[in-house]
């Protein structure tokens, strides 16, 4: 039986198309459609109910050293109120799941996991925690809603005092009053664009997600499901567990080198990830040529040669083309090289273009 998060009613109100995600029953698209909510997100604001994520507190002297032998990042030198990224691997190298770990001060650590993959995660960190470390999961006190979008921070100031607002990419703060009600907010998203990340109590969330959405009218501002979370993190070149990333995949294959730092004394992972020397695999971009839309798990060639697969691939609504990620044999293929890649028997003819494939501008 799926759960359902602060905001469902909010949902089903605003005639949200509801389907069973991680979990969860939440709203794939509205009746603005995918195609629309994709692009107010890219040109003004878009509202997001991620409220299914994951949250994890860690506490205590030492607090830091787990996380730092826990994942492949090194928090050694993390300033308070700043979030960073890292993988979280198995001893063999392949990825339990990606997550951000926000720094409230010494001893206190804040981790966000994804939503399917929150029990698996919490088990493996429990199961490896350091002495003197307190591990508490907190997800189902928390609410987070994500306000996405170039219009973000003229709405959220409509709300909150402006000069509490984290200003920094992957920055945050905590006890900021929106709307009357107590938020921890960052400066982070999922979607390529500028925005916010809202973190609530549960009973809080749906005055927060009306305030936002009376006060970003005029602004733009829709809510957005599912389906254009997934196209505009794929449009963005953002990694998803289950498609870039999986256990059978380590953090340098996807392309994650900048989140392992191989200079720390260990990580869980750090020998099998260093015994294979460079990655036997890699992880880019490619533009459809021919006709049609490329998936996931679906075989790359050039010429006779398949040298990897597709992990994602849709149509693209603010480039206008279809795209993909794929993992290959590192090495295999340049920018510019012409792929065919196999969809259901037929080869359709793509290029290998730039990550990612879109970036806003600053």
């Amino acid at each position: 039986m799926e759960k359902r998060t602060p905001l469902y009613e909010a949902h089903v109100a605003a005639g949200g198309k509801i389907v069973p995600f991680a979990g969860y029953e939440l709203p794939v698209e509205y009746p603005t459609g995918l195609m629309k909510e994709h692009e107010a997100v890219r040109t003004a604001c878009g509202l997001f109910d991620v409220s299914h994520m994951g949250e994890v507190t860690f506490e205590g002297e030492t607090a830091l050293a787990t996380l730092n032998h826990l994942m492949t990042n090194d928090f050694t030198n993390q300033p308070h109120g700043k979030c960073r990224y890292s993988a979280l691997c198995y001893e063999d190298g392949g990825m339990v799941d990606d997550l951000i770990v926000y720094r409230r001060d010494d001893e206190r650590f804040l981790v966000v996991v994804n939503a399917a993959n929150k029990d698996k995660d919490v088990a493996w960190m429990r199961d490896h925690l350091l002495p003197g470390t307190v591990m508490e999961d907190i997800s189902d006190d928390v609410a987070q809603i994500a306000l996405q979008g170039p219009a973000a921070p003229a709405i959220l100031a409509k709300l909150a005092d402006e000069s509490a607002l984290p200003t920094g990419y992957y920055t945050f703060t905590e006890h900021v009053d929106v709307a009357g009600h107590d938020c921890l907010v960052s400066r982070t998203g999922y979607t390529g664009e500028d925005g916010f990340e809202l973190y609530c109590a549960p009973s809080d969330a749906r005055a927060v997600w009306d305030a936002l959405l009376e006060v970003g009218a005029d602004e733009g501002l829709v809510p957005c499901g599912l389906g254009a979370r997934d196209t505009l993190r794929l449009e963005a070149a953002m990694p998803l567990y289950g498609h870039e990333m999986d256990e059978t995949v380590d953090p340098l294959e996807a392309g994650l080198g900048f989140a392992v730092k191989m200079g720390k004394d260990e990580f869980i992972g750090r020998d099998a990830i260093a015994a294979k020397g460079e990655p036997a695999r890699e992880r880019v971009g490619l533009e459809v040529t021919g006709r049609g839309i490329v998936r996931e798990h679906e075989p790359v060639y050039k010429g006779d040669e398949q040298v990897g697969q597709t992990t994602s691939g849709t149509y693209c609504p603010h480039l206008k083309k279809a795209c993909a990620m794929a993992l290959v044999r590192a090495g295999s293929l340049s920018v510019g090289d012409e792929v065919e890649v196999e969809v259901r028997g037929r080869r359709v003819a793509a290029r290998v273009i730039p990550l990612p494939f879109y970036k806003r501008a600053k």
